[in-house]
């Protein structure tokens, strides 16, 4: 999920270089909420396996 987080980003670079606001824009926001919710999924993983 980082993987594609990080790409989005990318994608959303090369847009906004090339002029495309409208699509780096969404590019952006998909990538953080992406990014948000492999935080989320990483910071659980660390609770679950401090309680096993």
């Amino acid at each position: 999920m980082l993987r594609w987080s990080i790409a989005f980003f990318l994608i959303a670079i090369i847009a906004a270089v090339f002029g495309f606001g409208g699509i780096a824009a969404g590019a952006v926001a998909i990538g953080r909420v992406l990014f948000f919710v492999f935080l989320a999924l990483f910071v659980l993983s660390l609770i679950v396996r401090l309680f096993r």
